[in-house]
């Protein structure tokens, strides 16, 4: 079976360095699946989505919070602004932030970070989505 390599590094660590056979990375535009042999690619990576792996049969998820990801045919390299692993989240925390972000965009005022609330909600998503 073919395998790319996979590389995800956050601000404090490198969190995967593997071969796997496929990976589904949170584009800005939507989800991007990637196989071995892809097209060459940059992109810009959703303030709050879920990033999915294949490796050695396992499927592994991990919370990614924005950064920007390069394709090439035999590799995939995801610098995240944040990112944790699925299983290092506490989803009662998880759910908790999910419910106070989603109360902070429902009351917008003009006051308030309008995008800054709208990442936090795709953040708290991330987590929780990525916990279950």
């Amino acid at each position: 079976m073919s395998t790319l390599h996979l590389q995800v590094v956050g601000p404090e660590r490198m969190l995967v360095d593997e071969q796997v056979s496929e990976v589904q990375i949170p584009a800005l535009d939507g989800y991007v699946g990637v196989l071995p042999g892809h097209a060459a690619m940059l992109s810009a990576l959703k303030a709050g989505g879920v990033l999915t792996y294949v490796a050695a049969g396992q499927t592994k998820k991990l919370a990614v919070y924005g950064g920007f990801a390069e394709v090439l045919a035999t590799s995939a390299r995801i610098l995240a602004d944040g990112a944790e692993f699925g299983t290092e989240i506490n989803k009662e925390k998880a759910q908790a932030r999910l419910a106070t972000a989603a109360k902070a965009a429902d009351h917008i005022t003009p006051d308030t970070d309008q995008q800054a609330a709208q990442d936090e909600l795709l953040k708290a998503q991330a987590a929780v989505e990525a916990a279950a």
